[in-house]
């Protein structure tokens, strides 16, 4: 409510992994005959994507190989920390970003800089415990897994990475807001 009032910047924050082989929601074949889909021969490693969804406004996401550790955490984090910090000076909002309890949002090493996050106009809120229906990203993860990049196999991660850019990129066309990619250093 104090977002569509104009009163705070509101984000939510929530990692998904996407594969070279992605689900399979439906599909066709000849009748008497099974659907078959080539598969690539290694399974390969999972992309992992950490965004930050403002519905209908904005999406800023990074992408890494793996799952997202504290570090590369934080790195995102200090990233938006510099976005709230410069909107907070234009607009006098702070920025909220509503995330979920993994551990790598949670440890102690992150718990280090959340004071310095505040002082920048990032604040943090926890959901309860197993409630992703509250996080309104899962929505947009459901989206680009089962409508822009269902049914396909990709040769590698690279292939997998391209992909992904494009459906972020156009899920962001066609809902009229724009995209920023972060890239990440070598943590």
């Amino acid at each position: 409510m104090w977002a569509e009032l104009g009163l705070i910047c509101l984000k939510y924050l929530d990692e998904s992994g996407f594969e070279k082989c992605s689900p399979l929601s439906y599909g066709y074949a000849r009748q008497g005959k099974q659907k078959q889909m080539h598969q690539p021969r290694k399974r390969g490693r999972r992309l992992s994507v950490l965004g930050f969804w403002q519905p209908q406004q904005y999406f800023e996401y990074g992408v890494m190989v793996g799952s997202v550790k504290s570090e590369r955490y934080i790195q995102l984090m200090d990233w938006q920390a510099q976005k709230a910090a410069a909107h907070l000076s234009k607009t006098g909002q702070i920025t909220v970003v509503i995330q979920d309890n993994a551990s790598s949002h949670k440890s102690r090493l992150v718990q280090q800089h959340f004071w310095t996050w505040q002082a920048q106009g990032l604040y943090v809120f926890f959901l309860p415990p197993h409630s992703p229906q509250m996080n309104r990203i899962e929505e947009e993860w459901l989206h680009l897994k089962y409508d822009e990049l269902a049914a396909q196999v990709f040769e590698d991660e690279y292939e997998l990475a391209l992909a992904l850019f494009e459906a972020i990129e156009a899920r962001g066309r066609r809902g009229g807001y724009p995209v920023e990619r972060f890239k990440f250093n070598h943590v």
